[in-house]
């Protein structure tokens, strides 16, 4: 069953929140409230999001000053995070919310199927994250199992085998969504968030083929160029 990604919509206006559920139920994930910049960092401390909504106005601690301390927490600082503002002081004001941290800008009224593809980008993004993660974890088992009983190498290779399908399934989606932002000219953070994605997959897929005997890296050439 897969879990569904977690959505942090951060606004001191109950209409304003109940107008972005509305806009989101379509993308069928979990949509958590926050009316104050104190609430949406208590939520931070418990769960995992796939993208933060943050009112740029609010009293007390307002959106900026809420996004410098997401930012300065290691667990949440590579969230991202969407402005929405009712006002607009023109390039300066906008200046400061990419500053803050955040991937993208939006001046209130939007337009709802808009801002519905942009989020929907970020939630896809996590999901790969979150599945990269899943074949991270079953290569660390395996490798503790391979430590612990040399002799079941006949098992061990149907794992490593297992292993390596689940994660090239991940490396073909993570390559199509990859072109697929390309293709769209959609927002510089999500490519570079998706690239980042296809170097850790890189970078595991390595890993994995250095277990496998039947695929040892090739010997280096360097010395007779």
């Amino acid at each position: 069953m897969v879990q569904k990604a977690k959505i942090l919509l951060v606004d001191d206006r109950p209409e304003n929140l109940l107008a972005l559920e509305a806009i989101l139920s379509a993308l069928d994930q979990t949509l958590v409230r926050a009316s104050s910049g104190e609430e949406a960092l208590k939520a931070l401390l418990t769960d995992d999001f796939a993208v933060i909504l943050l009112d740029v106005q609010m009293p007390g601690m307002d959106g900026f000053e809420t996004a410098a301390h997401i930012k300065r927490r290691e667990r949440t600082r590579d969230i991202p995070i969407i402005f929405l503002t009712a006002i607009n002081h023109g390039p300066h004001h906008t200046f400061r919310g990419y500053a803050a941290g955040a991937v993208d800008y939006i001046s209130k009224p939007f337009d709802p199927w808009v801002l519905r593809a942009k989020v929907s980008v970020f939630v896809e993004l996590y999901m790969k994250n979150c599945q990269l993660r899943e074949q991270a974890s079953l290569l660390r088992l395996q490798l503790e199992g391979s430590e612990k009983d040399s002799g079941e190498s006949k098992e061990s290779a149907g794992l490593l085998a297992e292993l390596s399908a689940r994660l090239a399934a991940v490396e073909e989606q993570a390559e199509a969504l990859t072109k697929q932002l390309n293709d769209e000219s959609t927002d510089a953070a999500a490519v570079a968030t998706a690239a980042h994605l296809e170097r850790k997959l890189t970078g595991l897929r390595r890993a994995l083929d250095a277990l496998d005997p039947g695929t040892g890296s090739p010997p280096s050439v360097s010395s007779q160029n």
